[in-house]
């Protein structure tokens, strides 16, 4: 019997290649039936990152926190930049620009390294291995809670007063994860093809980091070139940081084509993203 006729008996019994992609529907299925390997495999994560600081989870805050204060005082005192942000508190400004970057830059740079990093369970174990990327994002958000919680006590502290408003940060930050889960998916399959791509990584994130407004305001800058200033709008960082910079700061503006952009970026990151990532399911895990 030739080794075709072999194939056809198997798929004419319902099996199928080890290894093979299955259906996207039985694949989305597949994921959540196992979202709790993705849920202790993110505990798990933050739980062997932090065990040998004597500090442990304090990190997770004072991290932003020492980055707020070296942006504070580099960008805000020595090169002025609370002036670009008018007549907006600087402090809560620069806080909430520093902490929502570092939920996206977390969720980007590891989700980079999802498959790479894991080769070994990726070749000995079968599961869906987007559940990877998404234990990524997964850890972001539980390092994500702590951060906001301080971020919204600073805030409170600068003078900012409690609003309805603040609940807003609630659906802004679900959109953001969706968002983030797409650049994961993304990214983490591109490292599979592109070992290179994880030295890139840091200066994407870097360029993202410039480019909107964590430490400036990109409408005082970018004001004598409105085509240019749409365009830097246009970026979903920029958008979900201006949002929830303008749910919890006064006089903090919110654009309408802010909620468009970040909406339509949660949906077409994470859905394109995930069958991005879905149809290379068979390589992952083979040199």
């Amino acid at each position: 019997m030739e080794n075709s006729d072999y194939g056809e008996l198997a798929l004419s019994h319902g099996l199928s290649r080890v290894g093979s992609r299955p259906p996207l529907g039985a694949y989305i299925k597949e994921t959540w039936k196992r979202r709790a390997f993705a849920l202790t495999l993110a505990r798990y994560r933050i739980e062997a990152a932090n065990q040998q600081n004597r500090l442990g989870l304090a990190w997770v805050v004072i991290r932003p926190l020492l980055n707020a204060l070296v942006y504070g005082v580099i960008f805000g005192v020595v090169l002025k930049q609370q002036e670009s942000v008018g007549a907006v508190n600087y402090i809560p400004f620069l806080i909430v620009g520093v902490f929502i970057f570092e939920y996206f830059s977390d969720a980007f740079s590891d989700g980079s390294k999802a498959i790479t990093s894991n080769e070994a369970l990726v070749k000995s174990l079968s599961f869906p291995r987007i559940l990877l990327p998404i234990s990524t994002v997964l850890q972001a958000i539980y390092e994500l809670v702590p951060m906001v919680l301080v971020m919204f006590v600073i805030v409170l502290i600068s003078g900012e007063p409690i609003t309805w408003a603040w609940f807003l940060v609630i659906p802004i930050l679900i959109l953001m994860t969706f968002f983030n889960a797409g650049v994961a998916f993304i990214a983490a399959r591109i490292t599979v093809h592109f070992r290179d791509f994880r030295q890139i990584v840091p200066f994407i994130t870097r360029l993202f980091f410039y480019s909107t407004g964590v430490f400036f305001a990109l409408d005082a800058y970018l004001a004598p070139y409105p085509d240019v200033l749409f365009v830097a709008r246009l970026n979903p960082v920029h958008d979900f940081i201006a949002l929830v910079r303008g749910a919890l700061i006064e006089n903090a503006v919110i654009l309408p084509l802010y909620w468009i952009v970040t909406a339509i970026a949660a949906v077409v990151f994470f859905v394109g993203g995930f069958i991005y990532f879905w149809r290379a399911e068979e390589q992952y895990g083979r040199d």
